[in-house]
């Protein structure tokens, strides 16, 4: 026995427990480490409404009590705040705690504390979310398909060009509807090598507009790949240069002058 408590006290993982009437009555040296809240101080409060932040206290009472009646759940994240006011976001496997006799005594949660993964997938959020404002307020019209060939990226400024606002243009094919008949083999052709990775570099293309006008853009083809560096599809990033075209045809330029 005193070998298992000096496990629970000094183990690398944090640990509490409830009675239960909900009040703690394990709290280790990790836990404590954790949330600033020393064993002396947790010891018979009330976990709850003491320790989980407000707007998870009904799930967790209903975790809890679910545990109380023989039902564990594994990773389960609840929210501690800590004694210097801060968030404490621990993943959690609730598990029934019985005595000799088998009768139920209380809840044992052994933790994984994820505030780190979690402020790390805050800021690819919060950096994804600006990159997001980046390009759909870009004064550069930008423009994506998926692996299919169709419409998954329209920004403002494309939908400002060719006046088929973004809604109209997700999920149609991009060169079948809104490259003019005359190009689309050749553009079809730069957009299925940059699927295999074959980019290309300032290659200009004919869009056809809501108004059956036609606008020019010079586009970079980017291949556009997932966290797992699998082609998931190509981005558009263009110039309009429609006022400074003499030549009405597609062409690929090497270098500007």
């Amino acid at each position: 026995a005193n070998e298992l408590r000096q496990l629970v006290d000094t183990a690398n993982a944090p640990i509490f427990g409830i009675g239960v009437n909900g009040d703690c009555n394990e709290w280790n040296e990790k836990l404590a480490e954790i949330t600033g809240y020393s064993r002396d101080f947790a010891f018979g409060k009330p976990l709850v409404p003491t320790f989980i932040m407000p707007h998870l206290q009904n799930s967790v009472h209903h975790v809890l009590d679910q545990a109380l009646q023989g039902k564990e759940t594994s990773n389960y994240e609840i929210e501690f705040f800590t004694a210097s006011e801060e968030i404490r976001y621990l993943l959690v496997n609730a598990t029934t705690r019985r005595d000799a006799e088998g009768n139920v005594v209380g809840v044992v949660g052994v933790a994984q504390d994820v505030t780190e993964t979690k402020s790390n997938d805050r800021a690819v959020a919060a950096m994804a979310s600006e990159l997001r404002r980046l390009i759909d307020t870009a004064n550069a019209p930008i423009f994506g398909i998926d692996i299919n060939g169709c419409v998954n990226e329209w920004n403002q400024k494309t939908a400002e060009i060719t006046g088929y606002l973004q809604e109209e243009a997700l999920g149609k094919h991009l060169v079948s509807e809104f490259i003019v008949p005359e190009l689309r083999e050749s553009v079809r052709e730069v957009m299925t090598n940059a699927l295999k990775g074959d980019e290309k570099s300032n290659y200009e293309l004919e869009f056809k507009t809501k108004t059956n006008e036609v606008r020019y853009l010079l586009v970079n083809a980017t291949t556009r790949k997932d966290a797992k560096n699998n082609i998931i599809g190509v981005v558009g990033v263009a110039q309009d240069v429609t006022e400074s075209t003499k030549n009405g045809s597609i062409r690929f330029v090497d270098e500007l002058a």
